[in-house]
């Protein structure tokens, strides 16, 4: 335990400044999403012809206040960026008291710019994705619901703050990932969500009750403050809890299993999801909590290896999709993996982490709208070898998803190239193996994405003769245009070593690692590599026919591949059975020894007193006798004393 006395008399937030002027509104960020959401979701159908259009100016209020709040932070000194603003007094339990604070710096703000940012474009876009569903209201409050929650946790100052908006978030996920309910598939993708979540969301509250315990408190401050005094077991077991919380929100190994299932829902849930929400909660997680991180070399080496496994296994997963989202659900866990893989790394890879996260929330988000754009022009077909030749039916859908393409693909000089290249140099810096692997996902993403630009853009038609692509209305084209700018221009954040001196005060200054071989011999060695992905994916794919249904003789690999690495199969073995046959063994239990016990007492008392109860006739003469049948013994008895 640290020194609590010392740390208790620590203010909110260290060097806070109050929030006056433009900060005062920091808590309308919040409200605004969240007032749409209870508008919305208990106004009824009164609010159906209008809702949409109410939940869109909500977010978009959030992001143009965002954008207020950003340049009023970038007006300030270096060491005066961190605001706290005090809402209210959330609970007091003996000494503890935590309060409902915000908490509006340097990561927060890039946090809310692209949550609110991209929100409001995958908004726009809903409008016309959604336009003929009869249940559309409902589903504008529940991605205001998202938003909401999201920001919450973004922006708490405390520990269970974060839980409240981590909370948030899997809620509306639930609801969102099986808004189609009528469809079982949904229905079941919604609950594994939920269940599979709920493993990580016991880290995050078993390490919030660990930091209770080593800190006397779960505030930022207090806890960043006497990070430093803790033993180095609490700080591992602290890191270790936390990680495992974030391999639940942001679908790395062994928790990664529902994010591809997660593809039942409307694809601008995929996008919110995929880009500017809730799988980046976990990599905002583990950055956020960088005081104890940097200060546990056991538990940042645990985030490397869950990195780099999840970022070849998402890669791997990618290359065997047919269905173009759960193409780009894979694409996602591999990018998540170089985001935890970089947080991991310590003060040398955190700024990179949160600058990938914000470049993959463009292309990401461009990349999974255009994959609902081309749904739209194909009655809702998913399957990419039904697709080809879309190019020219659908020109701007094309141009804008090429634009993500290249990005995630780390072609200079879109965002991707100044992002991932810089993860995959200070990895190697770090470690040899550890480079190793991240180069190699980026020569496997190059294979994948290039397989479904292919399977979806090129080649020979292979439509239904019941289709007719055309592109999407405008409402849904520009939001794709805006995407595909941010993921063109959107690497121009690390010139000049920005985005890296911006997050310095909240994540430490960025420490270098010798790489041994000059920068740009190592970006020359990625695009040869990204290349060779490329031509891989153009000779088997682009070069070959390809059949409308998969074929079944394929390698061990693919099988694997296709089946998710066998990720359900792992837990319905370690988990699933298990815990069917422990449940299925207490009900046994409870049946033969709980129930069987009371109701054997039960039975046999109920014998006992069936016996006595036939003493008890109702005739007087029966009572009459016994009770001379006793006074004669109690008369003997005494004469055999007195004489005997």
């Amino acid at each position: 335990m640290v020194n609590l006395e010392a740390l208790h008399e620590l203010p909110p937030a260290v060097g806070s400044a109050p929030t006056d002027g433009a900060f005062s509104l920091l808590w309308l960020v919040i409200a605004l999403p969240a007032l749409g959401a209870a508008v919305l979701l208990l106004g009824g159908k009164r609010t159906d012809k209008w809702g949409h259009l109410l939940a869109t100016a909500a977010v978009i209020g959030s992001f143009v206040i965002s954008l207020i709040l950003f340049f009023s932070l970038t007006g300030r000194d270096s060491g005066d960026r961190q605001v706290t603003q005090h809402l209210w007094n959330w609970f007091t339990t003996g000494s503890y008291s935590v309060n409902f604070d915000l908490l509006y710096d340097q990561l927060s703000a890039v946090f809310l710019l692209l949550i609110t940012g991209v929100g409001s474009l995958i908004h726009v876009y809903s409008i016309g994705y959604m336009e003929h569903d009869v249940r559309r209201r409902r589903f504008f409050g529940y991605l205001n619901l998202f938003v909401a929650a999201m920001l919450v946790l973004i922006l708490a100052a405390d520990y269970v703050g974060v839980f409240l908006g981590w909370e948030g978030v899997g809620l509306a996920s639930y609801l969102l990932i099986g808004f189609w309910q009528h469809k079982p598939s949904a229905a079941a993708a919604a609950k594994k969500a939920f269940v599979i979540n709920r493993v990580g969301d016991i880290g995050l509250s078993l390490g919030t009750a660990l930091i209770f315990i080593t800190f006397g408190s779960t505030s930022f401050a207090v806890v960043s403050a006497g990070s430093h005094e803790a033993s180095s077991g609490a700080l591992t077991g602290i890191g270790l809890l936390l990680l495992l919380a974030a391999c639940g929100k942001s679908a790395q190994f062994p928790l990664q299993s529902w994010l591809l299932d997660a593809m039942e829902g409307p694809t601008p849930v995929s996008a919110l999801i995929h880009a500017a929400t809730m799988v980046t909660a976990g990599v905002y997680l583990i950055v956020r909590s960088n005081f104890i991180f940097s200060l546990t070399e056991d538990a940042r080496t645990a985030v490397i290896i869950i990195g780099c496994i999840t970022l070849l296994m998402g890669a791997v997963i990618g290359c065997a999709k047919d269905d173009i989202k759960k193409a780009l659900a894979g694409s996602t866990m591999s990018q998540i993996g170089y985001m935890v893989l970089a947080a991991g790394l310590g003060p040398a890879g955190y700024a990179f982490a949160i600058f990938h996260l914000l470049t993959h929330g463009f292309f990401k988000a461009n990349m999974f709208l255009g994959a609902g754009s081309v749904m739209h022009g194909m009655n809702d077909d998913v399957n990419m070898r039904n697709y080809g030749a879309l190019r020219k039916a659908m020109p701007i859908t094309f141009a804008t998803f090429g634009i993500g393409y290249l990005a995630i693909l780390g072609v200079p000089p879109f965002a991707g190239f100044w992002s991932k290249d810089k993860i995959i140099e200070t990895a190697f810096a770090d470690n040899f193996l550890v480079g190793l692997c991240a180069l190699v996902g980026a020569g496997v993403t190059a294979f994948y994405m290039t397989r479904l630009m292919l399977l979806t853009y090129f080649g020979e038609k292979r439509w239904e003769k019941d289709v007719h692509p055309h592109e999407s209305p405008k409402v849904m084209t520009y939001p794709l245009i805006a995407l595909a700018v941010l993921s063109a221009f959107g690497g121009l954040f690390t010139l000049n070593s920005w985005i890296s001196d911006w997050l310095a005060p909240v994540v430490g200054e960025h420490g270098e690692h010798e790489l041994g071989i000059p920068a740009i011999v190592m970006s020359l060695i990625i695009l040869v590599v990204v290349a060779l992905g490329v031509a891989v994916a153009v000779q088997l794919v682009g070069k070959r026919e390809v059949p409308k249904v998969a074929p079944e003789k394929v390698s061990v690999f693919t099988r694997a591949a296709r089946a998710d690495l066998y990720g359900d199969a792992f837990n319905d073995e370690v988990i699933v059975k298990p815990g069917v046959a422990g449940i299925r063994g207490l009900a046994v239990f409870d049946r033969s020894v709980v129930d069987g016990g009371v109701e054997g007492l039960a039975t046999a008392l109920s014998a006992i007193s069936g016996r006595f109860r036939l003493l008890q006739n109702g005739f007087v003469r029966s009572y009459a006798l016994a009770l001379l049948a006793g006074a004669t013994i109690v008369i003997f008895a005494l004469l055999a004393v007195n004489f005997g």
